[in-house]
């Protein structure tokens, strides 16, 4: 069974296999952007289209995700986000993606809300989308460790990766502050550069939980693309060195990339792929 938290304040919601946005509804026109900061609107103007009945100064954060046959496909909403404009507008057609949020940054009413516990932020995203329907919907939240077990097993079938735990009290902050307990056994990893090529990347840096920052192994097709397409909006790099004494070009991506837990200890690391 897996380690949740024990005690009272926490809550438990199921980790869907998505692309993290931020989706901004302002004045006349709907943006969502990566975790990264990048604009993806144009991956996902399906749910754009749709956000546009949620009142403007809304702001909420969430998964991005693609459901086939009742499964969430995470290779679905990769292609999505990684594909032109045009590409993505197909896909779209065929594949319709669903908003699945967890969080609300900024009320149309309140103003920012990031510093009110969860709590709190939870009651106000269930009001925001209470009326409005698929495809912006609320993920599943329970303050009952019996029912997150219960959801933990059940709901793997349908693609959910795993349970985010996350304490009654807990403001909003930008960095990862959620214990995330995932069926595999991975961790999330900045991100901090690479070596070889921007139009063929052949490894990452990545910084790892401990302060380490060590080079992974030489990345599959599907995840050096997506860095490919991913560092078109970033600046120049510099040098850099490993403790070990590798180099590698140093970018600030603002990347999270999964890696196999059990292969941090010797210093290099197997993506998986980004987040």
């Amino acid at each position: 069974m897996p380690e949740l938290p024990a005690g009272r304040g926490w809550w438990f919601e199921p980790k869907l296999d998505g692309h993290r946005t931020i989706l901004w509804c302002e004045s006349g026109r709907v943006r969502l952007q990566s975790r990264s900061g990048r604009d993806v609107t144009s991956s996902w103007t399906d749910l754009a289209r749709a956000a546009r009945q949620l009142p403007a100064g809304t702001v909420l954060d969430g998964e991005a995700v693609v459901y086939i046959a009742g499964q969430v496909d995470f290779s679905a909403a990769q292609a999505r986000a990684a594909s032109s404009p045009a590409r993505a507008a197909q896909l779209a057609a065929r594949r319709p993606a669903s908003f699945a949020a967890w969080d609300i940054l900024a009320h149309a009413e309140l103003g920012d809300v990031r510093s009110r516990p969860y709590v709190e932020r939870r009651a106000l995203l269930l009001d925001v989308l209470e009326d409005v329907g698929p495809p912006l919907q609320v993920v599943p939240a329970t303050d009952d460790r019996d029912t997150a077990l219960v959801w933990y097993e059940a709901l793997r079938a349908q693609g959910v990766e795993g349970l985010v735990a996350k304490q009654a009290t807990s403001t909003y902050r930008a960095a990862r502050i959620w214990r995330k307990v995932r069926h595999a056994d991975t961790l999330d990893v900045d991100v901090v550069g690479f070596t070889g090529p921007r139009s063929r990347p052949r490894a990452l840096a990545v910084r790892l939980p401990d302060g380490r920052t060590v080079l992974s192994q030489t990345v599959s097709v599907p995840v050096w693309r997506e860095v490919v397409a991913r560092l078109a909006d970033v600046g120049p790099g510099r040098p850099a060195r490993t403790a070990s004494g590798a180099t590698y070009e140093a970018v600030e991506t603002g990347l999270v990339a999964e890696v196999l837990a059990g292969t941090t200890r010797h210093g290099v690391v197997t993506v998986t792929r980004l987040r």
